[in-house]
């Protein structure tokens, strides 16, 4: 699935990275624990957060995951968006919330992280 897909699936307003929406995810990750998508993330995924500030952006980076939709109508600040940009990284916004984010992404043919594994046997992660 694009980025431009999921964009407009999940209603988000994108703030940077607008040159690479035609770039393929293969998986959805859903998380407000840091820690979480440093361990089980990949970079062929987009993060779905509730937060909203420079410390996605470096776990994003860190993890090499490449878009990032901050959730429920939250807006990052000024140095966050800057920060996403000077990394290269999509981000956007949208006003729904995480569940049916998730949903809608789901319906529409993106797994979620670790889905992969669980559908072919292989325990989740």
């Amino acid at each position: 699935m694009t980025l431009e897909e999921i964009g407009q699936t999940i209603e988000a307003e994108v703030l940077t990275g607008q040159d690479r929406l035609r770039d393929e995810v293969a998986v959805g990750c859903a998380a407000d624990l840091m820690s979480d998508v440093l361990a089980f993330a990949r970079s062929d995924a987009i993060l779905l957060t509730g937060l909203a500030n420079r410390q996605v952006i470096y776990t994003a980076d860190v993890a090499g995951i490449s878009a990032v939709c901050i959730i429920r109508g939250k807006k990052p600040d000024q140095p966050t968006v800057e920060l996403a940009r000077q990394k290269g990284q999509v981000l956007m916004t949208t006003r729904l919330p995480m569940f049916v984010c998730c949903g809608r992404l789901f319906a529409k043919g993106l797994p979620g992280l670790g889905y992969l594994d669980i559908s072919k046997g292989d325990g989740d992660r």
